[in-house]
């Protein structure tokens, strides 16, 4: 085990990848001299050349669209899109033809492509780089969505990704500074799996991506209350670990769910119909569900007004104190 960043382990998972395999091929803009939005992929071009390394025009549907084409014809492109928001540029060739291709040529072709851009607040970047958008795929058939927090996670999950023969929509929270433990060498995480971070037997709090750390201090807070908090990190959102929540959920039977998207449509209206829906795990349940999001607004450019548009720790203690207010 080595500590490295979130940022850091996402480059050595596909530098791993890319000595390992040389049709895994990193596409997208600034991503070879200048290192990439974010520096994920600094030091990419000089190791692996242009020929895995290839820097496009600004046209975030034309660099998807020849990934797609591309990943048709055998090779394994990791698309870097420099922020989330810009994928509404890139959805007619994500959503019309990467999704699709599968279904549409009866399994004979496949599109094994990695979409991976950084979503949500923490730069003071304004209202078109600081969405969270993630629920705009979830509701697509053929493509699978994941969102993972922690730097181990980000480097098992980033190397299962590129050998899908699948397209995957991989989110990274912009926290790309956040350290922690991960395996050096070979270190794969299943997709599809959520991962319990903090142990409880009073309330069940559900969440993903950069809200995770906001989950845990929260759990922290509601020791002094004699509250145990379990802290379920789903790491992918589709396809959702429905066996991990339903688990949890019939042992705790209060359930709060946390992420910084707007509540609206949000993805945490997808968890609660599973949880409803399944007969056992909703008659576990001892109190309503509560689920937490961002303001019902554009994200502002003041950095002081952004960090009130999401939740925050204080927001996660307070909806689990009202569960137990309710006396049940």
């Amino acid at each position: 085990m080595k500590r490295i960043t979130y940022r850091e382990a996402i480059r050595e998972a596909m530098t791993e990848e890319m000595a390992r395999d040389e049709n895994v091929v990193l596409i997208g803009e600034d991503v070879g001299c200048y290192g990439g939005c974010f520096t994920v992929t600094s030091g990419l071009i000089e190791r692996f050349g242009e020929r895995q390394v290839i820097e496009t025009p600004v046209s975030e549907e034309g660099l998807v669209g020849l990934s797609v084409g591309a990943a048709i014809m055998g090779m394994r492109p990791i698309v870097e899109i420099m922020y989330g928001d810009f994928s509404t540029l890139a959805s007619d060739p994500l959503i019309n033809h990467a999704a699709k291709t599968r279904f549409m040529s009866g399994g004979t072709q496949s599109v094994p492509l990695v979409y991976r851009t950084p979503m949500g607040s923490g730069t003071g970047a304004a209202a078109q780089h600081t969405q969270n958008l993630e629920s705009l795929f979830t509701n697509i058939p053929g493509l699978t969505v994941v969102y993972p927090a922690t730097p181990s996670d980000a480097k098992g999950l980033m190397k299962s990704a590129i050998r899908s023969n699948d397209p995957i929509i991989f989110l990274e929270h912009k926290n790309y500074g956040e350290q922690g433990l991960v395996p050096e060498g070979e270190h794969l995480i299943e997709i599809g799996k959520a991962d319990i971070k903090r142990k409880g037997e009073d309330v069940t709090i559900i969440t993903y991506g950069k809200a995770l750390f906001s989950a845990l201090i929260a759990a922290q807070t509601l020791e002094d209350d004699e509250i145990s908090a379990e802290v379920i990190d789903l790491r992918t959102l589709r396809p959702l670990d429905t066996q991990t929540i339903f688990t949890s959920v019939q042992k705790t039977g209060k359930v709060v769910i946390l992420h910084e998207a707007p509540l609206f449509g949000g993805f945490s209206g997808e968890i609660v119909a599973s949880i409803v829906e399944d007969p056992t795990t909703f008659a576990s349940l001892r109190s309503p569900v509560i689920r937490i999001g961002g303001k019902e607004m554009p994200s502002p450019f003041n950095k002081n007004l952004e960090a009130k548009l999401v939740p925050q720790g204080s927001d996660i203690v307070e909806s689990v104190l009202s569960l137990f207010s309710l006396g049940v």
